[in-house]
């Protein structure tokens, strides 16, 4: 067996014996074993998995990682300098925050592994194919080139392969060529190369059978199918780093730079200053300055980052969204444009008869999707029987079926279309007498030559057999023998200016003798009942969801194939577009040069009638633009798309192998509400990500400034007067790294999981030059770290023989004073930071993790100070209650002064 190309374009018979097929008998057991060895599975190829100790591995590729590993390291070479004695706590405590950090992302990427294995195992599809004589049902990767494959309503079309017979067979095609009506096939050659849409006579893998059955022999499997090709596309578009991993590694950075400037700032103001007379204190002045450069580093936000993204990612799976990169899910909260298909996405995905035209008048029929619930009204003189007649006429001429499933919810087998009668019918009565009543004898299916579909029923009750016919309007109207063709034409103008999708429906009775056994012969004399209006309704959360969106500063933009009318009416009914809104389509992109094609991305917000190629293109253009984009979609052709995008989307439900394999987030329910949900979920998370970015910096900026200017000042204060050593330290290295300890941990994690204090979806969208950590920020950050410093400062002074204020204790109380003051201060900081402007007393009570990890901190605390052997591990004394007054006094004002300057930015902001 050879291969062949353009197998439209190969006389059938020619294709069948290259291809060593049976029409009759199909490929014999044996043989189809032997060319699945020698083809491999009908699967798609993806990128190999990689191993776990490879992905595990891949948690510690990351700046602040190598910042952290490097502490850890300088931690250990001071450690064993000073004569190794005693565990490197220091270390350790770092050491197991970056493992704790790999355990957290590797787990989290393990479980959306997972999840998406999941989605594919019940995307899974089966196939009937003829194989030894005999239809089977087998799986789809089990498909080989040359067997005969049986195609019926319903079923995936599971390879590419040549039709040999079709009988009104119609395919899904949107999946792979954006084409959102289904096609019609047909065999017979097809001369030459033509483009993929127009190859009538194959059928290709990931489409859907719509109608009709039909019969091919597979040409195609695995990676040499047309879905094949475009996941080989796929490895020429590179995938984007979302926003939020290119902030922390540029922070990392930053940081790295930082911790060295005032690990050697440090420990040269404290050589010039001191009395550096042996190599002990050498070695002091180097751990403290390796402590210093370890308590500058936020060595928790590793971990607290991971957690948090990880909480998201999970509440996130509870909301229907699968989100298979931690960072992705911050991503989504920085969008600024969201790109939307609309059938399933924007829309129900359940085409619904909305309104009834008859003879009388004009029927509305309320209601939305297969659930057979709404009220039908009448117009005034309009007879409720005529709006039946029409309605259960449709459905007598339909091929689908509608269920009540065990949970109460409605599902369709067959085309909407022909499902919407069976729905507004339910709505008026028990279609049970309809079913049990007339027999089927007969159909003329529909096809895109004749625009219409005639069947012959035979009524059980008076023996006669009844023609209906159902179709478009204009030509329903031909085959009537009393119709009003005027009126036809002006109901179909009136449904079609509210984009409604119309349908014919008439009707004709016979006596038995009057049946020919061409059915054709019967289509004439009709009486025309009514046009219905139909249309695929917006869901009804999906318009609340787009004004969230439009209120966070959010352009929604839609793109999809179906005809602009009907986009336009589903863009004005969920608030896209005003009324005269205009919409785009793929014809009339082709003719803009690039200049207006990116002016017009700018200003259209619907795209109607467009190519998957289009949606690369304008995704293209919105990025150039300095747009952060999300892009959905759930055809192949829309993977480039989803994969160029800031963060694809794929769809759960009708969403292709390869678009879930392209996005960063599968949606379970391919709802638009659900990517706004996941927005709000994003921005809270940045938000949260910045409150402890804040708490951390500042806190550690106040240790810092605390022995920076404790070393200058010593004399001022009276440290070297209470002292006999050559080096008066503020702060111990150990007393440094237990602040770091009981204060990065769990307030900062606590603030990563604080609910919403600002209203996140009451601003634009963060600009994509804006950083993580701003100039504001930074003022903040350093503010308050001076803020703790003379807070710390003061107390160790207040307490202090000599100094500024005249004491009466001695050093060792003094400095654990001083101490304790600033593990509050971090501890009172944690409910400044909640907020920029709010007053850390708005909702204080409102998380109830960071009431506990304060609780726990000044348990802590405390035990430190009064604990006998921990007095001695970290060189602190007892205080009595005078001192526990006054340095919660002193601890306090970092509150004070944070709640002034957020009473000033406020007023400014009224201002």
């Amino acid at each position: 067996m050879s291969t062949i190309s353009q197998p439209q374009s190969v006389e059938i018979n020619r294709l069948i014996a290259n291809l060593g097929a049976d029409l009759d008998s199909g490929l014999s057991l044996a043989e189809a074993d032997d060319r699945l060895a020698q083809y491999g599975p009908n699967s798609l190829v993806s990128t190999p998995p990689v191993p776990v100790w490879r992905r595990f591995l891949a948690q510690f590729h990351d700046p602040l990682i190598y910042l952290l590993l490097g502490a850890i390291a300088i931690s250990l070479g001071a450690w064993w300098f000073q004569g190794h004695q005693g565990w490197p706590i220091d270390a350790m405590v770092i050491l197991f925050i970056v493992v704790a950090n790999a355990c957290i992302g590797f787990f989290q990427e393990s479980r959306a592994i997972d999840a998406v294995a999941a989605l594919r195992r019940m995307t899974r599809s089966q196939v009937t194919v003829r194989r030894g004589g005999q239809a089977r049902l087998i799986a789809a990767d089990d498909l080989v080139p040359g067997d005969i494959l049986l195609l019926q309503e319903g079923d995936n079309v599971g390879a590419d392969a040549r039709l040999v017979e079709a009988n009104a067979l119609t395919i899904a095609e949107a999946a792979l060529t954006g084409e959102s009506t289904a096609v019609t096939k047909h065999p017979g050659r097809i001369e030459g190369e033509v483009p993929l849409g127009d190859r009538h006579n194959m059928v290709f893998r990931g489409t859907a059978v719509t109608q009709g059955t039909g019969v091919a022999v597979v040409t195609a499997t695995g990676m040499d199918t047309e879905v094949g090709a475009v996941a080989t596309m796929l490895s020429d578009t590179e995938q984007e780093e979302t926003p939020l991993a290119k902030e922390i590694a540029s922070v990392s950075r930053w940081l790295g730079v930082i911790v060295i400037v005032i690990a050697v700032l440090v420990m040269v103001t404290i050589s010039l200053t001191s009395n550096i007379a042996t190599m002990s204190d050498a070695v002091t002045v180097l751990f403290l300055g390796v402590s210093l450069a370890v308590a500058a580093v936020p060595e928790g936000l590793p971990a607290i980052l991971s957690i948090v993204l990880s909480i998201g990612v999970q509440r996130m799976a509870a909301r229907n969204a699968i989100v298979k990169d931690l960072h992705s899910v911050e991503t989504l909260g920085s969008a600024s444009v969201i790109c939307s298909d609309k059938t399933g996405t924007l829309t129900t995905n359940e085409m619904t008869i909305q309104q009834v035209k008859t003879e009388g008048g004009t029927a509305h029929i309320a209601g939305v999707g297969y659930e057979p619930i709404g009220e039908v009204t009448c117009s005034t003189g309009q007879d409720i029987n005529e709006v039946y007649d029409v309605l259960a006429g449709g459905a007598l001429a339909s091929n689908a079926e509608l269920h009540r499933e065990a949970d109460d919810s409605w599902e369709i087998v067959g085309d909407p279309t022909e499902a919407a009668f069976f729905v507004a019918e339910r709505k008026l009565a028990d279609p049970i007498d309809r079913e049990t009543r007339y027999e089927r004898r007969g159909e003329v299916p529909f096809s895109s030559e004749r625009k219409r579909m005639t069947t012959l029923s035979r009524d059980r009750e008076t023996g006669e057999f009844v023609v209906v016919m159902k179709g478009a309007p204009d030509v329903v109207a031909k085959y009537c023998a009393q119709v009003d063709e005027a009126q036809v034409r002006a109901d179909v103008a009136e449904l079609s200016d509210q984009a409604l999708r119309t349908i014919g429906i008439a009707s004709r009775r016979l006596h038995p003798e009057h049946i020919s056994e061409d059915l054709e012969d019967l289509e004439r004399e009709l009486i025309y009942e009514g046009t219905v209006g139909m249309i695929d309704p917006p869901r009804q959360e999906v318009r609340e969801a787009i004004a969230q969106a439009q209120r966070a500063g959010i352009r929604v933009v839609m793109i999809t194939g179906d005809h602009p009318a009907t986009a336009l009416r589903i863009a004005q009914d969920l608030g896209l577009v005003t009324a005269g809104g205009t919409a785009l389509s793929g014809i009339e992109l082709d003719k803009l040069t690039d200049a207006e094609f990116a002016e017009a991305v700018q200003d259209v917000n619907v795209f109607a009638r467009v190519a998957p190629q289009h949606k690369l293109r304008i995704v293209d253009a919105l990025q150039d633009a300095g747009h952060v984009v999300a892009m959905t979609g759930d055809g192949v052709n829309d993977a480039p798309a989803l994969k160029s995008a800031d963060i694809g989307v794929a769809m759960g439900i009708t969403g292709t192998e390869v678009t879930k394999d392209a996005g960063a987030m599968i949606l379970r329910d391919d709802n638009f509400a659900t990517i706004i949900a996941a927005v709000r979920q994003g921005r809270d998370i940045f938000d949260n990500i910045k409150k402890f970015l804040r708490y951390l910096l500042s806190s550690n900026m106040g240790e810092v400034c605390t022995v920076f200017f404790g070393v200058i000042f010593a004399g001022a204060l009276g440290l070297r007067g209470a002292s006999t050593e050559d080096i008066v330290l503020p702060l111990l290295a150990t007393q440094i790294l237990w602040i770091n300890l009981i204060t990065d941990t769990g307030p900062a994690l606590a603030l990563g999981l604080d609910p919403e204090t600002d209203d996140t979806m009451g601003r634009p969208p963060r600009a994509t030059h804006e950083r993580v950590i701003n100039l504001g920020m930074w003022g903040i950050i350093f503010w308050v770290g001076a803020v703790m410093a003379i807070s710390a400062l003061l107390t160790m002074d207040f307490f202090l023989v000599g100094g500024f204020i005249p004491g009466s204790d001695n050093l060792e109380v003094a400095r654990t004073a001083a101490f304790t003051t600033l593990v509050f201060s971090q501890l009172f900081n944690v409910f400044s930071s909640r907020s920029t402007t709010h007053s850390a007393f708005k909702d204080i009570a409102s998380n109830q993790w960071l009431l506990g990890a304060v609780i726990l901190g000044v348990v802590l605390q405390f035990m430190v100070v009064e604990v006998p052997f921990l007095q001695s591990a970290f060189g602190t004394a007892s205080l009595d209650f005078e001192h526990w007054v006054v340095t919660i006094g002193f601890a306090s004002l970092v509150l004070w002064a944070e709640e002034s300057r957020k009473l000033i930015a406020r007023i400014r902001n009224r201002v």
